[in-house]
């Protein structure tokens, strides 16, 4: 059967460009839509739809409120569509924690100019649908989690030597398993991280912010030069490349137009293979395709350990899965777990 789809937004405009981007597809069916958040809501619970496209800023009840008392109530899959601002990157980050799983970029230009967005959204609600992924909302939120219980792994990997550089690749579901495993890093974690997730370039400056709240170590949005610090988390910028231009230091850039993720995990994870060798430590989390392979295979080729998140803690298991097919994943670990075994292994 098509996967059911309620569209929600207050422009009536915007509605139908969604509408018409889904209609036709043979895997998807429009099973309603709302113009606000408590009709959203009861659009949820009456049509019971397999996914759910959300706007913030609307009447009655804004997009935030809404994710929330549907998590709780009838718990769907669902993706903010939010602007690529600053303002837009809070409020996704927020849906995030509600319980949202993934977000796309605001547009009102007609459908023939977004051709590349609605590919990405058809791909999107196919992916959360077909892999289960339900909302993961944090501690504290009044969702309940709905991803399946986790096992603990069969046994805890060894580092040695033990690494000098952690570096993380996520994509879609990211921000959530970043912060869930960042939060668990003590004060005083002495070894340097970084951290690529696919983001805008509005986005990762206040996601960069409000991990460095959270948690104990410290996490800033990297900019060109940036020494490496023990305990010091950068954040690669959204739009840009990261990489190492030395042991010490990074070099943030523009990149190449052909690469199809800006950052990307592989280029970063590449140069660590050329500066660290065997020791970095990689962990490839979740997330959609398979940006990480080619990395992974070049930190292998060094004799580098190479980490993935399990399968039933990620949204999308698209980048971890690409790894395991090609045997490079040292060892395979349930997101809520992953932090302790890594303190265990140091």
């Amino acid at each position: 059967m098509p996967i059911s789809v309620l569209v929600v937004d207050d422009s009536a405009f915007f509605r139908q460009q969604i509408v018409s981007m889904l209609k036709g597809h043979p895997e998807l069916r429009v099973a309603g839509t709302a113009s606000h958040g408590k009709e959203a809501v009861e659009q949820a619970l009456k049509l019971k739809p397999d996914v759910i496209t959300m706007d913030y800023e609307m009447p009655i009840m804004d997009g935030i409120s809404a994710v929330r008392e549907i998590m709780a109530r009838q718990p769907t899959p669902i993706l903010m569509f939010s602007s690529l601002t600053t303002s837009g990157a809070r409020v996704t980050l927020d849906a995030l924690d509600a319980g949202a799983v993934d977000y796309l970029p605001k547009f009102r230009e007609s459908l023939s100019a977004n051709e590349r967005l609605k590919q990405q959204l058809i791909e999107k609600l196919i992916a959360v649908v077909k892999r289960g992924g339900k909302g993961q909302p944090l501690s504290g939120t009044t969702a309940e989690r709905t991803a399946p219980v986790e096992r603990a792994p069969a046994r805890q990997p060894r580092l040695s030597p033990r690494p000098e550089l952690i570096m993380v690749g996520t994509s879609t579901g990211g921000p959530v398993a970043l912060q869930k495993f960042l939060t668990q890093l003590p004060a005083g974690f002495d070894i340097p991280l970084l951290l690529i997730q696919h983001m805008p370039a509005a986005f990762t400056g206040p996601f960069a912010e409000r991990l460095n709240r959270q948690c104990r170590i410290r996490v800033v949005e990297a900019q060109n030069n940036m020494a490496l610090e023990p305990g010091l988390a950068l954040l690669a910028p959204g739009g840009q490349q990261m990489m190492l231009s030395s042991r010490e230091r990074v070099k943030v850039l523009a990149g190449d137009d052909r690469l199809n993720y800006k950052p990307s995990v592989d280029l970063s994870f590449g140069s660590a293979a050329k500066y660290y060798g065997n020791r970095v430590l990689a962990i490839v989390m979740t997330g959609m395709g398979a940006d990480g392979r080619e990395g992974a295979r070049m930190l292998k080729k060094v004799g580098a350990p190479v980490w993935t998140q399990g399968s039933d803690s990620c949204v999308i298991d698209g980048m971890p899965a690409a790894i395991r097919k090609e045997g490079m994943s040292d060892a395979d670990i349930p997101l809520d777990s992953m932090a302790q075994v890594l303190l265990k292994a140091l």
